[in-house]
C-alpha cells in the first residue's frame, strides 16, 4: 500500500484531476466561443505559461540539440491540439464522467502497448496476461459508469 502513496503515483493522480477539470473548462470555452478559437486560446495561454516557467527556472533553451532529437518527439504539440479539440467535442455530448472514462480506457490501453513495444524511446516493459485481464475488467467497470 505504501507504493500507492509514493510521490509518482500522487503526481499522476493530480494530473488526472487536472485533466478532468481542463477538459471541462475547455469544453465550456468552446461552447461559448468556437472549438478552434478555444483550442487556440488554450495553447496561447499554455505557451505563455511555459515561456514564463522556462525563464523563471532558467532553462538553457539555446543549449538544446534540436537536430539530434527524433522528429516524432516533436509531435506532442500536434497531439495536444487534437486532444484539446476531441475532449471539447466529446464532453458536451456524453458528459464529463463518460468522456473521462473513455479517455482513461484509451490511455491505459495505449500505455500497455507503448510499454510492451518500447515505442518513442521508452524502456520495454512486456505485458503479461494479468494486464490484459485488468484492461478487460477496467473496460467492464467503465461500462458500469457509462450512462
Amino acid at each position: 500500500m505504501s507504493n500507492l502513496l509514493a510521490i509518482p503515483y500522487l503526481v499522476a493522480a493530480i494530473s488526472g484531476i487536472a485533466m478532468a477539470v481542463q477538459g471541462t473548462i475547455n469544453s465550456s470555452l468552446s461552447q461559448k466561443t468556437s472549438l478552434l478559437f478555444a483550442t487556440l486560446v488554450v495553447h496561447i495561454i499554455g505557451t505563455i505559461v511555459a515561456v514564463v516557467a522556462t525563464l523563471v527556472w532558467r532553462v538553457p533553451i539555446l543549449k538544446q540539440y534540436w537536430g539530434s532529437i527524433p522528429w516524432y518527439l516533436y509531435l506532442g504539440g500536434v497531439l495536444s491540439v487534437l486532444i484539446v479539440g476531441l475532449v471539447a467535442i466529446s464532453i458536451p455530448k456524453v458528459g464529463v464522467c463518460n468522456a473521462t472514462t473513455a479517455i482513461i480506457i484509451g490511455q491505459v490501453s495505449m500505455a500497455v502497448l507503448i510499454d510492451h513495444f518500447g515505442w518513442f524511446g521508452m524502456s520495454r516493459l512486456h505485458w503479461n496476461p494479468w494486464q490484459l485481464v485488468g484492461i478487460g475488467l477496467f473496460a467492464a467497470g467503465a461500462k458500469l459508469l457509462f450512462r
